[in-house]
């Protein structure tokens, strides 16, 4: 089995092919080869040197000749030009998000019209798809039944996508299956271009000692998954088989990531609780209303049911993704964590 990462380099990507590498299988099928492509080249050279890895480096688009010079069986598409981008740039976004996407999925169909595989094309949605909460209380949870609205133009994005690969699969020309990403929380590293990057940032970079700004009131509510879960979620939406039992069908498309509800200032709170006040005071509240806009235009309450169907549970407390985060990336913590871990 021959299986794809686009935006293999990428937060995300790394840790999809870091779990794919230490299972070395696909729905029980043993995996031949996991080719990684991104336009920068793979920052890890131990995962390079895996026999199992590919590494393909430049625009998508033009390398999709070498791509699919040998069958692929299925293709984890979460290469993207991310929130933030997209507003500064309509036609970058256009660009990567739409046009590639197209490009990668015309390879799929022409793949299975020459008599190969029908490629699985494992999406990389965003919540980024839905609008603004209605103004009526209570506000409803949003299920894949909501219909979206996007309010920027990478949401808008991401729907086009999502539609032509709905429609592709129904002709028979990929095997398509739409993850919608939550905000995912706590990335490490540096800071990336999403409109949602700060959400990492006050914790992350309050627990590696340095200051950092929160562009929005604190009352903000947001929707979450940890890497943890998020990877989790890709790999069973992408595994589901339509006999697998109750729920499966679900997996087809689109299927909400379990979402984690939130509020800025419990996120703030927690912060202070488990790693002092110090810490947390190094987070200055600072709102920029263009942040707040598009960030604040994305639902914060989801019903998980879908996911939940396929065996798959949102994260339990805030406090458990900040306490996942120092556990899997020590050596940027240099404040440590005190208290006691609530349930």
């Amino acid at each position: 089995m021959r299986v794809v990462v686009t935006g293999a380099s990428g937060f995300v990507g790394r840790l999809l092919v870091r779990e794919l590498l230490r299972r070395r299988c696909f729905a029980g099928t043993p995996v031949s080869r996991l080719v990684l492509v991104d336009r920068v080249a793979w920052p890890d050279a131990p995962q390079l040197a895996d026999p199992l890895v590919r590494s393909v480096n430049g625009d998508l688009v033009d390398r999709l000749t070498e791509v699919f010079a040998e069958p692929v069986d299925v293709v984890f598409h979460l290469a993207a030009a991310v929130s933030a981008e997209c507003e500064a740039d309509f036609d970058l976004g256009m660009r990567v998000n739409v046009d590639a996407t197209r490009a990668l999925l015309e390879a799929a169909r022409a793949q299975s019209a020459a008599g190969g595989p029908v490629a699985r094309v494992v999406f990389a949605g965003s919540l980024a798809v839905y609008g603004p909460p209605p103004a009526r209380e209570p506000r409803p949870p949003v299920s894949e039944m909501t219909l979206p609205v996007p309010q920027s133009s990478y949401g808008a994005q991401k729907l086009m996508c999502e539609h032509l690969i709905a429609d592709m699969t129904r002709r028979g020309f990929v095997d398509g299956r739409v993850a919608r990403l939550m905000t995912v929380a706590v990335r490490p590293g540096r800071p990336n271009a999403a409109a949602s990057g700060f959400l990492s940032a006050i914790i992350r970079e309050p627990l590696a000692g340095r200051p950092t700004v929160c562009p929005v009131a604190p009352d903000l509510k947001v929707a979450l998954a940890s890497p943890r879960t998020t990877i989790e979620s890709l790999l069973r939406i992408a595994e589901t088989e339509p006999d697998d039992g109750p729920g499966a069908m679900a997996a087809a498309m689109p299927v909400n990531v379990p979402a984690l509800t939130v509020s800025v200032a419990d996120m703030l709170a927690t912060l202070r609780r488990v790693a002092g006040a110090a810490t947390a005071d190094l987070v200055t509240v600072a709102p920029d209303p263009a942040v707040e806009a598009l960030v604040g235009s994305w639902p914060a309450h989801f019903d998980n049911r879908r996911a939940t169907d396929l065996g798959l549970r949102p994260d339990a407390t805030f406090e458990s993704v900040v306490r996942a985060y120092v556990a899997d990336h020590p050596e940027a913590v240099t404040e440590p964590l005190g208290g006691r871990t609530t349930p």
